[in-house]
């Protein structure tokens, strides 16, 4: 059960956005994955399958310089990649969306929620990174790499999930990120938001969430926390809660 050949999103400024849709009810169901990922995840896809079955409206898309989507990972910035998010909801969805981010999606789902409040019918965010550029990327970054981000602007970081493939981390990256904090005050989000975190997440600590989750002004928003659960959340009880939780939303 696919959607077909991938499309594109050709949007004012030349970029060309890729992605994969399929029609239905609403309120319908939007992907945003994370960093350095793509539209093609076990997440994106098993959500794809279930908005089919039940026809409900369903849209997956990579992020410029993500995935089949034009530009280079290494010049993108989190406002970028916002205005992405945004661009999507704009031209590719109708009506009220509720929107599943995973890590940095999750981040840019919070974003986007509150720069489009009347198109979020609900927010389920998965290990949400918050402010990880500031929060997460340079605590982690030791001297010798903050130096090299001065000096040279991009420093190399191992992934663990791609060994052939280190992570670019440019200081752009980080400081354009600074325009996009939220977790030092309240965050005007008032729709039912639902999270999920792994205890055992060794990318993004479940902390994110907690406090991410205390700081919304919804009166409808939990925490879950998986004992289990990685950074991933696609084992085949992590994808269950997550279906079960779309389901009553």
């Amino acid at each position: 059960m696919t959607t077909g050949t991938v499309r594109f999103l050709n949007l004012p400024n030349g970029k060309r956005i890729a992605y994969h849709k399929t029609e239905g009810t609403g309120p319908g169901v939007l992907f945003f994955g994370g960093f350095k990922s793509d539209m093609t995840g076990t997440k994106a896809v098993t959500l794809e399958q279930w908005c089919q079955t039940h026809q409900r409206a369903f849209t997956r898309f990579d992020y410029s310089g993500h995935g089949q989507s034009s530009g280079r990972f290494e010049t993108g910035t989190i406002g970028e990649w916002l205005d992405d998010a945004l661009s999507v909801i704009d031209e590719l969805t109708k009506g009220p969306q509720i929107i599943v981010g995973s890590s940095m999606g999750g981040w840019l789902s919070l974003l986007a929620t509150i720069a489009r409040p009347q198109r979020v019918h609900a927010l389920i965010t998965l290990a949400c990174a918050t402010d990880f550029t500031r929060r997460l990327l340079m605590p982690t970054c030791s001297d010798v790499q903050k130096q090299q981000l001065t000096s040279e602007g991009c420093v190399l970081i191992p992934c663990d999930y791609d060994d052939q493939q280190p992570y670019p981390i440019t200081r752009q990256l980080i400081e354009e990120g600074d325009n996009h904090l939220l977790l030092d005050k309240p965050i005007p989000i008032h729709c039912p938001v639902r999270m999920f975190h792994g205890m055992r997440d060794p990318d993004v600590p479940w902390d994110f969430s907690r406090r991410t989750c205390e700081q919304l002004e919804s009166k409808d928003a939990t925490l879950t926390l998986i004992k289990q659960g990685d950074h991933r959340l696609s084992e085949p009880a992590d994808l269950r809660l997550l279906l079960n939780c779309l389901e009553q939303l």
